[in-house]
């Protein structure tokens, strides 16, 4: 088996973009559920958006490495698609639309999200692109349940919601905890 640096690193950049194809997908599933969203979207096809997590916890970098910006282009039909990876020695493309996402609390973020909150966002860029993705940003939320629920039935679905903020619930406890330790010592 090959464990050398070269070949961890090609696995977790392949991790990485596995991650960003699947968010994508997520992000699009939420936009097309909502049948205004994506109109919302499609005068600004063409353009890039590149969203940026700003403040990630140095602890956690330890163990998981800052996410890299995701960038998409918005489709005529309102929806997203990731950007093709860039070579390293190329200079980035601008961005029409930058999103900067505070993530100095990851799992707070994702419990947020999750739980219908918005997430605290910067946004810079073309003033109505910005509009329309800060609109989307307040009024979109991912029906978790519901989509359980067409996946498993209603009882299933709930037992999962339930585990599911149970498990939130004590993972943000634990990093709590850990981090009170930490700090401390």
């Amino acid at each position: 088996m090959n464990s050398s640096p070269a070949a961890t690193l090609g696995l977790r950049q392949l991790l990485e973009q596995e991650g960003r194809e699947r968010l994508v997908l997520l992000l699009n599933h939420v936009l097309a559920s909502e049948p205004v969203a994506p109109a919302r979207l499609q005068p600004h096809a063409g353009r890039r958006l590149r969203v940026v997590a700003e403040g990630w916890p140095q602890l956690l970098a330890l163990l998981v490495p800052q996410p890299q910006p995701l960038e998409v282009l918005v489709t005529p039909a309102g929806l997203l698609e990731l950007c093709p990876v860039q070579a390293p020695q190329d200079p980035p493309s601008p961005a029409d639309l930058e999103v900067v996402v505070d993530s100095h609390d990851p799992l707070g973020l994702a419990t947020r999200v999750l739980s219908g909150g918005t997430p605290q966002l910067q946004l810079a860029g073309d003033a109505q692109f910005a509009a329309d993705v800060n609109w989307l940003a307040d009024n979109l939320r991912w029906d978790v349940a519901a989509d359980l629920e067409r996946l498993f039935g209603p009882v299933p679905a709930e037992q999962l919601r339930t585990w599911g903020q149970a498990l939130a619930r004590a993972l943000r406890e634990a990093v709590l905890r850990w981090g009170g330790r930490v700090g401390a010592g």
